[in-house]
């Protein structure tokens, strides 16, 4: 553990304190302290310490999931750091969020209930804002769609550039070469849906073959379902 922590700090945005969440058992270098899964840890240097050794027992706990509150409180602490912990799905540290003095998570508190109904409002025009970005995007993918694969049935056209535009996915449609409507990502995005909507690919996924295999065994079908909407007139 202590040798993945030594190597959060090079990788932060700032220069910013930083505490660990740690994943399994360790000891503080100064005191002794048994520290447990979950506990609070500080490096200094190749030192771990407790939050009392490191000075920082008189700090208050503050999770993410608040942005304004979190930016607030950072502001008015003196001293602050932030809460990380790895995650071993993703291979790498994420914040958990931060650790501030409690007189300054009052003053945070205080100003967010003050502005809360003008704060709500601006979160609400701008999800009016992003809904109306999203659709624009993707009836323009849509519309593309069919320009590559004009026997694209209309519905399954705008079925595909909704799932594939959808915000937060990940998927080809939030990339910018998908944002650009590029040819390559739009095929990419057809035929992942081919795959999934006119093949066997998933039953083969749940029968226990490999993603792969399932995609050579399903190979010609996606080829003749692409074929028939790239070129409808030939194939009807």
């Amino acid at each position: 553990m202590m040798a993945r922590q030594s190597k959060i700090a090079p990788s932060l945005e700032s220069k910013e304190l930083v505490v660990f969440d740690i994943l399994r058992d360790s000891k503080c270098s100064e005191c002794g302290k048994e520290l447990a899964k979950g506990d609070f840890l500080f490096m200094e240097g190749k030192q771990p310490l407790c939050l009392s050794c490191a000075d920082f027992d008189h700090l208050i706990y503050l999770p993410r999931g608040d942005a304004a509150l979190t930016r607030r409180a950072m502001k008015y602490s003196a001293l602050s750091a932030i809460v990380v912990r790895f995650s071993r799905s993703r291979g790498r540290y994420e914040r958990q969020g931060i650790l501030v003095e409690e007189s300054a998570l009052e003053r945070a508190e205080q100003e967010c209930l003050a502005d809360a109904q003008q704060r709500a409002g601006r979160r609400e025009r701008d999800e009016v804002r992003r809904a109306e970005d999203d659709r624009k995007l993707a009836a323009h993918i849509a519309e593309a769609i069919l320009k590559l694969f004009p026997g694209c049935p209309p519905g399954e056209a705008r079925v595909i550039a909704a799932h594939t535009a959808l915000r937060g996915s990940g998927r080809v449609g939030r990339t910018s070469a998908g944002r650009n409507l590029e040819t390559e990502a739009l095929a990419a995005a057809v035929i992942a849906a081919i795959r999934h909507r006119h093949t066997r690919y998933d039953e083969l996924l749940m029968s226990g073959y490999s993603r792969t295999d399932a995609r050579d065994a399903i190979h010609e079908a996606v080829d003749q379902v692409i074929e028939r909407w790239r070129h409808p007139s030939v194939s009807s």
